[in-house]
């Protein structure tokens, strides 16, 4: 029952109305209570003074004691309060009992205060313990005689007893009738906040993979659960994208290794074809089948690379060293292939840049855009690496006298699979690449806390800029 939301809203919400409101009545009860107890009091304690001055009259005027007594308790008859009066050796002068036939017992003449009021209570019959009388005593002084009077005050409590009781029975009824109405508005309240939620839930139930554009909607976007339907319709555009992204990629790389695998299949079928062949024809299918294993291993290495990348589970092995040094490194390496091209590569001076990274990533970085260059320079051309800094970054540059990058292609290079048109390719098919150097580039530049872009590319040629912080070095 208390496993849904809504029953856990509604019993929090009864269970901390039931503490607040019994709480409440606690209160009131007990004020109410004492202001009524502190109200007979002050009763019995006025009905005391106001006896003392007509005792005083009294004797003043030169009545006896005892004719004092019986006039004052005469003149103050109160059918709520009984009047008794003693001389001080405890002896009953005069009383009225007001209509009750209650004599109140005067206590220990040793604990009557002088000129101060003893109040306490006594049941009304020692068998009962329901009826209860509040007693006010007094010892004093009358007209400066030294015989004083000792006077007893009653009055029973039966009134504020019925009184409380009332307040009682209406608080019994009341608080269960109060808590039953708020936990079935809490229930309405919670069932009709919630049920966009129940229908968000049903909706989302119905998505998967293959309509993941749906979204859920949005009746209020200002309030919490409107921001909470379109936080998940971002999350399914994202997961839409992803799974866009994934399919793509898997049909770019089903491609990309179904490309050599043709042709590996294709040299080895015609090799085999024939039973004889010269040695001559077996090195030629070997050395076909030789390179599109070595694309096939590059192409697998890279898709590697990037796979351990989006998970966030490719190692980082930083050190310090030197980046004018490895910059110099990549053109020695770059030389080797640009040679049979006739592209010159070279690096500007630059002076010694320490830099605390991953030195064979940034290593792959660099490569990678060089060879880049190299793919797309014809012959007499050249590859330039450049280094330089400003106040918070390194700053590599790139740049190639190739024939530029088209301008609708510009803000795909950096794309999975996504490569330029033929043009810009070599013939040759082993110059070709599957296009993942651009976006392995990238993701290097930026698990190194850096950045990289294409700062221009045109007839003239291209130029990619590295951004690598300073930050720690």
């Amino acid at each position: 029952m208390f496993e849904s939301v809504r029953a856990r809203l509604t019993l929090w919400y009864v269970s901390v109305l039931a503490i607040v409101l019994i709480a409440f009545c606690l209160g009131v009860y007990a004020l109410l209570s004492r202001a009524l107890y502190a109200r007979v009091d002050e009763s019995l304690v006025a009905l005391l003074e106001i006896t003392i001055k007509s005792l005083t009259n009294d004797i003043d005027e030169g009545q006896t004691i005892e004719g004092s007594a019986q006039s004052t308790v005469a003149e103050l008859f109160n059918p709520q309060q009984a009047i008794a009066v003693f001389d001080g050796s405890g002896q009953l002068l005069a009383e009225n009992t007001s209509g009750e036939d209650f004599h109140p017992r005067l206590p220990d003449l040793a604990s009557i205060p002088d000129n101060d009021v003893l109040l306490y209570e006594v049941p009304e019959k020692a068998d009962r313990t329901d009826d209860f009388h509040r007693v006010a005593v007094r010892r004093a002084y009358v007209s400066g005689k030294r015989l004083p009077y000792i006077i007893m005050i009653n009055q029973p409590l039966d009134p504020i007893e019925d009184e409380l009781e009332l307040l009682r029975r209406i608080l019994y009824y009341t608080v269960p009738f109060a808590l039953l109405m708020a936990g079935l508005g809490g229930w309405l309240l919670a069932r009709k906040s919630l049920t966009p939620v129940v229908d968000m839930a049903e909706r989302a139930r119905r998505i998967g993979s293959e309509n993941l554009d749906q979204q859920l909607p949005v009746l209020n976007p200002r309030d919490e659960l409107g921001r909470l339907a379109a936080a998940f319709n971002e999350l399914l555009a994202r997961l839409n994208s992803a799974f866009v992204q994934q399919r793509q990629f898997m049909a770019d790389a089903s491609h990309e290794l179904r490309t050599p695998l043709t042709v590996m299949h294709a040299a080895a079928g015609v090799t085999l074809k024939q039973p004889h062949r010269t040695e001559g024809e077996y090195r030629d299918a070997i050395e076909v089948l030789n390179e599109q294993t070595r694309r096939l291993s590059r192409i697998v290495d890279d898709m590697f690379v990037l796979a351990r990348a989006d998970t966030g589970r490719y190692p980082l092995r930083k050190a310090t060293f030197y980046l004018n040094d490895l910059l110099e490194e990549v053109a020695r390496a770059g030389s080797i292939l640009a040679t049979s091209k006739g592209v010159t590569v070279e690096v500007e001076d630059s002076p010694e840049v320490t830099f605390h990274g991953d030195e064979d990533l940034l290593r792959r970085m660099l490569l990678n855009l060089v060879h880049n260059g190299l793919r797309h320079t014809p012959s007499g051309g050249f590859v330039r690496l450049g280094l330089s800094r400003n106040q918070s970054h390194h700053l590599i540059t790139i740049s190639d006298t190739g024939t530029g990058i088209p301008a609708e292609a510009q803000a795909r290079i950096f794309e999975r699979f996504y490569r330029v048109d033929k043009s810009r390719s070599r013939s040759d098919d082993s110059e070709r690449g599957a296009g993942l150097g651009l976006a392995i580039a990238k993701w290097i530049a930026e698990a190194s806390a850096g950045s990289l872009e294409l700062v221009h590319s045109g007839p003239e040629g291209t130029t990619f800029l590295v951004q690598l912080s300073t930050a720690g070095n």
